[in-house]
């Protein structure tokens, strides 16, 4: 028996679970304290903006550095929201970004689905250029796809031959279609249908159903995870995508919010009080989005990844 004040020796196999349940414990609060620090880091820049969206430009030119402003007043968003036709800019930018997500989330699964489940000749050859055309960085293709838009046939008073108009140059088609089809929505939703059993697939054909009601009708609709994910980055990207609108249209009655914003800076003068309130309202739709398909967002990374 153990004398009073001595310590009680534990078993090895005791101590060894206890010892890996600290070193657990202790990289929880160390990663814990990283990733605070790090999103804490990333959230400068935003809560710089939001502060500075309430400061006078007499506050925001001052050689004195202060990071709150000396009153909270809502004249620069009023005043930035008055001075332009920003109703138009924001209709704008819905509808492309909406029908950008919508068909990009079709032709994205469906492509997936075909690469995933069906097995056709040639398939591995398409998919390995699907994956070149990953690494290629848009800028490179910027330019032929401006001139398929703009040379396209029958479109925009061009002739069959793709002269004499505009083609799809200033108009929402134009923005639109070389945005819906993407290599990287592809490749996910390929490593996502490729989870499925093919038990699925055995009992859709014994039922007699053929590969598109077996696509709408048992894939689509336990997609909830990768529709959400590859919404909310397509709608992230589109959203805030300023070359391809600026390349593609050239009035004002098409003008996304992000063009919207050169307006606060004219002959190397930028409003600085303006600009940080209208890009407040800008970024608003893309964190509430987040926050709402944010569950779903953070499941379809995880299961597209895993076989």
């Amino acid at each position: 028996m153990p004398q009073k004040g001595e310590e009680k020796e534990c078993l090895p196999e005791r101590c060894m679970e206890e010892n890996k349940i600290m070193k657990k414990k202790t990289n929880h609060i160390i990663w814990g304290i990283c990733m605070t620090a790090a999103s804490l880091l990333m959230l400068t820049p935003v809560l710089m903006m939001f502060l500075t969206s309430f400061k006078s430009i007499d506050e925001i030119r001052t050689a004195a550095f202060r990071l709150f402003p000396n009153a909270v007043s809502v004249k620069n968003y009023v005043e930035a929201m008055t001075s332009g036709g920003w109703l138009g800019y924001f209709r704008n930018s819905l509808v492309i970004t909406l029908a950008a997500v919508i068909f990009s989330l079709l032709f994205n699964t469906i492509a997936g689905y075909a690469f995933a489940r069906l097995n056709f000749k040639g398939s591995k050859i398409l998919f390995l250029l699907l994956m070149i055309g990953l690494m290629m960085p848009p800028q490179v293709t910027m330019l032929p796809t401006f001139l398929i838009m703009a040379k396209f046939p029958l479109v925009g008073g061009n002739n069959i031959f793709g002269a004499g108009g505009t083609g799809f140059i200033n108009t929402y088609a134009g923005l639109v279609i070389p945005l819906v089809a993407g290599s990287y929505g592809v490749f996910l939703s390929k490593q996502f249908y490729e989870n499925f059993p093919r038990a699925l697939d055995e009992a859709a054909e014994i039922d007699g159903a053929n590969k598109w009601k077996v696509y709408f009708t048992i894939y689509l609709p336990n997609s909830k995870s990768l529709l959400a994910t590859l919404g909310l980055m397509k709608a992230v990207a589109v959203w805030n995508d300023y070359l391809w609108p600026l390349v593609m249209t050239n009035s004002e009655s098409k003008k996304t919010v992000q063009l919207a914003l050169t307006m606060f800076k004219t002959d190397g003068y930028t409003q600085w009080n303006y600009l940080m309130a209208a890009a407040v309202l800008i970024v608003i739709p893309m964190i509430v989005l987040f926050l709402c398909a944010q569950k779903y967002f953070v499941q379809g990374i995880v299961t597209s990844g895993l076989k």
